[in-house]
């Protein structure tokens, strides 16, 4: 598999690429972008994979995360992908909305028409992205984390909870926990998923927990100054399914901080820390 580079700028030692590929998963190109630090000549590092929120691209953490100082000290790859599909041919919402289509792939493999043919996120981010990157750059495949913020969120705890022995660390900024409940995550899965809310519980956090699924432990970060917390993010409810299923979490409620990237980059040295520590040997 190949990839044509965009940009590469050198940062804290390290490198950090902008990249673009065919994808078959998706059926276009997608751009992603990723941080490799200053490492000994054939040493395999370990990957912390993130994932961006609504209306994101690559662009979003790799321009406003503040990551990579904290990556070259912890020596970790950061890949972060787009979110959806783009181009010409590729739908969107009807109404141009944010909150669906370009920029809001929910992490899932669409079902529904007109959908169905190049939104298919799960395949990309959990198998065809992986592969490509593995190929590319230096990975150790066996130390693996996922982390995201919001939708991205939600994509990463679905994407650990589905996969708890790829991935060994999973965290979260201000995540969508139970979208089945959720006005986002409603219109989001009846879209791609259709109205069967059965054929949503893969793709829901909480309904996955309620089903059985298990993760060592979370590290999830909410602000309180949110304006989405109460009816979008719901964190809450993970805190009761995590209790319930005796599931580690460590849910940290920040005040005064919002939904934005200042809260993010805040924050995300604690979570890189955190990674670090369970991606060892």
């Amino acid at each position: 598999m190949t990839i044509q580079t965009v940009s590469t700028n050198t940062s804290y030692g390290g490198v950090q690429g902008v990249y673009r590929h065919a994808s078959q998963a998706t059926g276009t190109d997608m751009v992603f972008s990723v941080f490799v630090p200053p490492h000994a000549a054939g040493a395999k590092l370990p990957v912390v994979w993130y994932l961006s929120g609504l209306t994101c691209t690559h662009a979003n953490v790799t321009e406003k995360g503040e990551f990579r100082q904290a990556c070259a000290e912890l020596g970790l790859i950061f890949v972060a992908p787009d979110t959806s599909p783009r181009g010409a041919d590729v739908p969107g919402d009807a109404n141009n909305a944010y909150d669906f289509g370009l920029g809001a792939g929910f992490y899932v493999d669409a079902t529904q028409e007109p959908f169905a043919r190049n939104y298919r996120m799960w395949s990309y981010v959990t198998d065809e992205l992986p592969k490509l990157v593995a190929e590319h750059f230096p990975v150790d495949a066996r130390r693996q984390s996922v982390m995201g913020h919001s939708m991205g969120g939600h994509g990463a705890l679905t994407v650990a909870l589905r996969n708890p022995h790829r991935y060994r660390a999973a965290s979260a900024f201000a995540p969508i926990v139970a979208p089945s409940q959720v006005p986002w995550g409603i219109k989001a899965l009846t879209g791609y998923l259709g109205p069967n809310k059965d054929d949503w519980r893969n793709h829901d956090t909480v309904a996955l927990i309620e089903d059985g699924a298990k993760f060592s432990g979370l590290l999830v970060d909410v602000g309180d100054a949110d304006n989405f917390l109460k009816e979008q993010l719901r964190p809450e409810l993970l805190e009761a399914a995590c209790a319930k299923a005796s599931i580690p979490l460590t849910l940290r409620r920040q005040p005064g901080y919002d939904h934005s990237y200042y809260f993010i980059s805040t924050f995300m040295g604690d979570h890189l820390h955190w990674h670090a520590e369970r991606l060892k040997g």
